[in-house]
């Protein structure tokens, strides 16, 4: 049973029912239930549709508005409601966790693992064995930890082929039970890592914040690249191919975003304050972040001159990642407000966050593809990595444009084939491109010596 039918409730119940496991998704919104039952899955995430439709009709995956367990048969059931920050504090708010972990304890009549599959504080556990014991005494129920490291827009994949899987148990049971669930994935060399429940429950923290602090990292070299007249992608590919560090998340842009690291970030550097903890590491990464936004938008309004009134920007991309409908804490709202607070007007659009964002901002025009948008714009702004904006035709969006700006805060268009189509490309951390034909003839001159 998972309950929360939400982002990693569904994908997480998707995955165990495709590894063979009969599932049951609850949830109380009785609206999303309907809508799931009726085969409409409420977010977009790749091929998560197709994969809750296949299972559906093959009877493993089933939906419900309550949870009962008396006779049900069901051996685990993984907490995976939403735990967002509080407004006081920004540590977690766990109500609903602790909420599914009565209704838990008050339908038990058998042995069942309870495990939380939401992102929770250290301890989160020991209190839910309080609460089981304060509901019902004799209740027979193992608390366990199995903390997802699902990345929007690949989370099928990272579910079914895991860089590992942590489990965080205090018995046998839920050793065991676990083990079983996950034995698809484990006979295939999928690494399972048993551990203490708290260290479970802190590893996900850490290796969030320490991502968000790789993010943060990268993003300041940047900075320093543009000042110094280097390319920050030569930065990345040097550090990269070092095995300690690794390639992954070295790719300069607007910040990080989204549902995970912001409310991790903050939610550890609660728990840490907590204990007269300092980690001034993971605040700094924050800090970092918080003015990355400001500090693009800035760059963006020197490059359109001291007055933008009648000034129109194209803004390609609202979700915070590509392959999401997610706009949570995504950088383009900040971005578009600024140029807005200036006083120009923006013109936006997105495969899939325009819903969503154009209830935030209904100041701004919202168009139906990348061509549209860059109508008749002095300048363009790439915020989100969608494949559909790499692939943009550079002479196609010459036509269209009155101005020859692109601002590329994802360093992902072919900035010669803009440049020889008459544009100044702006990327993050790297150098300005002005005339692609003369770098590329540079670059078609260079020889490089073998090393000796």
């Amino acid at each position: 049973m998972i309950v929360g039918s939400g982002y990693v409730g569904l994908v997480s119940g998707a995955c165990f029912a495709e590894l063979g496991h009969d599932v049951v998704c609850v949830d109380r919104d009785q609206d999303k239930i309907a809508a799931l039952r009726a085969g409409h899955v409420p977010i977009f995430e790749p091929g998560l549709d197709q994969l809750i439709a296949h299972n559906h009709a093959a009877g493993r995956m089933r939906f419900e508005t309550a949870i009962e367990l008396a006779g049900s048969g069901v051996e685990a059931v993984f907490i995976a409601v939403g735990t967002p920050p509080k407004a006081s504090d920004g540590s977690a708010d766990l109500s609903a966790v602790y909420a599914v972990s009565a209704e838990v304890a008050a339908s038990a009549r058998e042995d069942v693992v309870l495990v939380t599959k939401s992102t929770v504080p250290v301890g989160t556990g020991d209190e839910i064995d309080a609460i089981i014991r304060r509901v019902d005494p004799r209740a027979t129920i193992s608390v366990a930890s199995n903390p997802e490291f699902l990345r929007e827009g690949q989370a099928i994949d990272d579910f079914l082929n895991p860089d590992r899987i942590v489990v965080g148990v205090e018995d046998t049971l839920s050793q065991a039970t676990l083990a079983r669930l996950y034995a698809p994935l484990t006979n295939k060399g999928a690494p399972l890592l048993a551990m203490r429940r708290r260290a479970a429950e802190l590893v996900k923290y850490a290796s969030n914040c320490f991502l968000a602090t790789k993010i943060s990292f990268i993003n300041e070299m940047a900075d320093l690249c543009e000042s110094v007249d280097v390319d920050v992608l030569d930065i990345s590919a040097g550090m990269g191919l070092d095995r300690r560090i690794g390639a992954a998340f070295l790719q300069p842009g607007p910040g990080y975003g989204g549902s995970c690291f912001p409310k991790d970030c903050n939610a550890l550097i609660s728990t840490a304050k907590s204990r007269e903890i300092s980690l001034s590491v993971v605040e700094s990464a924050i800090d970092s972040n918080r003015n990355r936004q400001h500090l693009l938008a800035g760059k963006i309004l020197k490059t359109l001159g001291s007055d933008l009134h009648g000034k129109t920007v194209a803004v390609l991309g609202l979700t915070f990642k590509a392959e999401t409908d997610d706009i949570r804490e995504t950088p383009s709202i900040p971005i578009i407000r600024a140029l807005r607070a200036a006083g120009a007007k923006v013109t936006a659009y997105d495969p899939q966050g325009i819903p969503s964002v154009a209830k935030l901002l209904p100041d701004v025009t919202y168009a139906r593809s990348a061509l549209d948008c860059c109508a008749d714009a002095d300048c363009v702004v790439v915020a989100t990595e969608w494949r559909e904006f790499r692939e943009l035709d550079a002479r196609l969006v010459a036509k269209t444009v009155r101005g020859r700006v692109i601002h590329d805060l994802r360093n992902i268009l072919d900035r010669d084939a803009f440049a020889e189509a008459g544009f100044t490309v702006y990327g993050v951390g790297r150098p300005a491109r002005r005339d692609g034909r003369a770098a590329s003839r540079q670059r078609s001159e260079m020889t490089l010596e073998p090393a000796a």
